[in-house]
C-alpha cells in the first residue's frame, strides 16, 4: 500500500497538472489524495514544499538532470557530457514547462514559492551552479579552455534548452532530439592548447 506521503504528492501532481498551481490548493490536493488538509501538514510544511516535492520526486526529468549534473570531470568526453545535460535540462523543463508558468501567473504564489525555496537552499539556479561547476572542473583538467567563462556557459547551454521547451510547448511540438549536440556544439568549447 503506498504510503501518505507518496498519495499526496501524487494527487497534487494530478491537481497541479489539471487545474493549475494557483488552483491547487491544499483543500483541494487534501481531497484528491483522499485525506484531511491536517493530513497534509502532517509530511509538508506548506503548499511550496507539496510543490517542491512533486518537482523532485514526481517529476520524470528531475533524477536524470540531477543524474547528468553529477557526472565526474574528466570522464567520457566534454561534449557527450554536456549533450547529457543540455538533453536532460530539455527534458526536464519540457515536463514542468505548463507548472512553471502557473508559479508566475500569480505573483503572491511566486513571492511565497521563491521565499520557500530559499529557506530550502534550493531553486533554479542551482541548476546554473552545478553546470558552471562541472565547466570549472572540466577547465582544471584542461579539457576546456580557462578562457572559457563557466558561468555563461551555463546560463547560455540551460537557456537554450528552456527555450527549446517553451517554443515546444508554444508550437506544440515534440522537442528535437537533435537540439542538445547542436547547442552543445555552437558554444565552441575546445580541448585547451
Amino acid at each position: 500500500m503506498a504510503q501518505t506521503r507518496d498519495l499526496i504528492l501524487d494527487a497534487a501532481l494530478r491537481v497541479i497538472q489539471e487545474r493549475g498551481l494557483a488552483k491547487a490548493t491544499t483543500k483541494e490536493i487534501a481531497k484528491a489524495a483522499g485525506f484531511s488538509e491536517a493530513a497534509l501538514y502532517k509530511h509538508f510544511a506548506d503548499k511550496s514544499e507539496i510543490f517542491l516535492g512533486v518537482l523532485q520526486e514526481r517529476s520524470p526529468g528531475f533524477q536524470p538532470l540531477h543524474s547528468a549534473l553529477a557526472v565526474r570531470p574528466g570522464t567520457n568526453t566534454v561534449e557527450a557530457n554536456l549533450t547529457a545535460i543540455a538533453s536532460a535540462a530539455i527534458a526536464f523543463y519540457h515536463f514542468n514547462f505548463p507548472l512553471f508558468a502557473s508559479i508566475f501567473a500569480e505573483p503572491a504564489i511566486l513571492h511565497t514559492h521563491r521565499t520557500r525555496l530559499r529557506q530550502l537552499g534550493a531553486g533554479p539556479h542551482k541548476v546554473n551552479e552545478a553546470l558552471a561547476a562541472y565547466v570549472k572542473a572540466e577547465q582544471q583538467t584542461g579539457r576546456i579552455p580557462p578562457t572559457t567563462d563557466p558561468e555563461a556557459t551555463a546560463d547560455l547551454l540551460l537557456g537554450a534548452c528552456f527555450q527549446h521547451a517553451f517554443l515546444s510547448h508554444f508550437a506544440p511540438t515534440a522537442p528535437d532530439p537533435s537540439a542538445p549536440a547542436r547547442y552543445v556544439t555552437a558554444l565552441h568549447l575546445t580541448a585547451a592548447s
